[in-house]
Order: structure tokens, then sequence, then C-alpha cells
């Protein structure tokens, strides 16, 4: 779906991933479940676009539900994995982390891990290549992407910035919708490593004026990404995080 000029989204709340469209290409933002990629072949051509279009890739991290068709894009058509050099272990399969679950709702949970299992959740291929990015990194890719390190839900968590949509995506730096208990609204991402240094992370957020802030999981945000840190880090303080 469209959510702006050159800016498209597939998947849904539960897994998301970006595209941002220009004249230059395509740049990917995540790429979800492995299951996703005819969606994410549909809305190319919907967009007058295909895969041949597409320059690269950037992971938020290094997570399962965020590699997902990234190998397939770089094996069979030579599209470059960008991602945090402390997430490239994590994206290469080389290291697992098992972050504590939390507080959960049976139905929400359900619903998530139900929708992973069907877009082939657990058969992420991880990505055998990868091309380190650094905080503060503006990638050759179409959009000039900017890289904006956020520590804590994984070490190499980073959000990217690109003005030319108006957007910052944070990956799981924050979610909009909890996939484990289904409440809606910016707060912290569940399964996160430092919830503690998460929401510290969130203070490099502030003043980027973008509109739209674009989670991992969660409804698209186009309140502002102030206003968003403020809401996550009042729910933060809320929940005792």
């Amino acid at each position: 779906m469209q959510l702006a000029p050159s800016l498209h989204r597939i998947g849904n709340d539960v897994v998301a991933v970006y595209l941002v469209d220009t004249p230059e290409g395509v740049t990917v933002i995540d790429a979800g479940l492995a299951g996703q990629w005819k969606e994410f072949t549909t809305e190319l051509a919907g967009m007058g676009r295909s895969v041949d279009d597409v320059r690269g890739v950037v992971l938020t991290h290094g997570d399962s539900d965020h590699i997902g068709f990234a190998e397939r894009l770089r094996r069979d058509h030579g599209v470059p994995i960008f991602v945090h050099e402390a997430d490239a272990a994590r994206a290469r399969g080389e290291v697992s982390t098992k972050p504590e679950w939390g507080h959960m709702k049976i139905g929400a949970t359900a619903g998530f891990l139900w929708y992973a299992l069907r877009k082939n959740g657990l058969r992420t291929t991880p990505v055998a290549e990868v091309v380190d990015v650094h905080d503060g990194d503006v990638l050759d890719l179409p959009g000039a992407p900017r890289v904006i390190g956020m520590p804590g839900h994984s070490p190499g968590s980073i959000a990217i910035h690109v003005p030319a949509v108006d957007a910052v995506f944070v990956g799981d730096a924050l979610t909009t919708r909890h996939v484990l208990t289904g409440e809606r609204g910016p707060q912290p991402a569940p399964f996160t490593d430092d919830p503690h240094e998460a929401i510290a992370s969130l203070q490099r957020l502030v003043g980027l004026g973008a509109t739209w802030v674009l989670p991992g999981h969660g409804t698209p945000w186009n309140g502002g990404v102030d206003e968003a840190v403020r809401e996550v880090t009042k729910a933060a303080a809320g929940s005792g995080s």
C-alpha cells in the first residue's frame, strides 16, 4: 500500500516492510518474513517497478522477522544487504538471543505466531553476506538513507532517516502495536535485549522533524517523531520498564 508519495508498505500491523521509491530506484527497509515475497513483488509491480529496480535492503536489525527474503534478493538478484556491524553476525545466523517475552495475552500472541507460521517465519534463511554500516553513515542508495544507532533492542539496532519521504524507519526501537498483547499506540517493543538502553536511545530521534515514524510492527505513525518518543517514554515509565 502507498502511505505517501514515494513511500510504500507491504505486510500489515503484525510484520511490515517498507519501500522508498525514487527515480534512482528502490530502497527496501527490512525484509519481513520469507512468505511476504509475493506481496513484495506485487507491490513493486503496482509501482511500475520490478526486483531489478531494488538497489539495496537496509535492515534495522538482524532478527529473523526482519531478514525474511533478504537472502533471496542478495543471492538471486545481487541486491546488497546493509546491517549495523554489531548485528551482522545475528543477520548471518551465527548468534541468537533469548530475550524475555514479558506480558502476553493469548489471543494477540497466537495471532502473531500464526501469521509468522503462515508466512514461513520458521524457515528464515540467514543472510550469507552483509555490508556493515555504522552510526552516522549516509548510504549511497535511493533516498540517501542516514543511519542512526539505536542500541537496546539489539546491539546493532538502527533507525533509518530518509528526509526525502519525511520518514524515520525504527524497526523494533519502538512499536505501535504490541505483538504479544495487541495494545496499540507508541510503546516499547517486546523481545528487547536491554529495555533501559532502548528507551535511552529514543532520544537520538528527537528533533529529526520527520512526520512518519514507521515501525517493524504496528500502524504507521504520522504524528511526528517527537510525539512518538514522548508517548513511548511515558508508556515505559508507566510499565516500570
